[in-house]
């Protein structure tokens, strides 16, 4: 009786994708920008977080400036550690953006702006 030989074929890897869910041009950012007062680093990232978000939103978005020496417990809430945060809440999942938002690339990327509309 002879054996029968199987032979093995090499099956491409399946990766899991790693998928990041793009929210609509059109959806609604709810966010919220925790600061300190009115220290020089808070004042500058409210500015710059306006100004990205009138360029690249529109009237897409609601900020929500939430501070932290008026309010602390609101701290706990969002989880903040460093001050000034940018929280994305909507849409889900929730972002986080420390500092005075001054590095204009990266404030985009965590507000998932399409790439076609960075360069304007």
């Amino acid at each position: 009786m002879k054996g029968i030989v199987l032979k093995k074929t090499a099956r491409p890897a399946v990766k899991a994708k790693r998928t990041t869910r793009q929210p609509p041009p059109d959806e609604t950012r709810i966010l919220r920008l925790y600061v300190a007062g009115q220290t020089p680093k808070s004042l500058t990232a409210i500015a710059n977080l306006r100004r990205i978000c009138k360029e690249h939103l529109e009237d897409r978005y609601v900020i929500e400036v939430i501070d932290l020496l008026e309010k602390p417990q609101l701290a706990t809430g969002d989880q903040i550690l460093a001050i000034p945060t940018l929280v994305r809440r909507l849409p889900a999942p929730a972002r986080r953006i420390i500092g005075d938002l001054s590095n204009r690339d990266r404030v985009l990327i965590g507000l998932d702006i399409p790439e076609q509309t960075r360069g304007k």
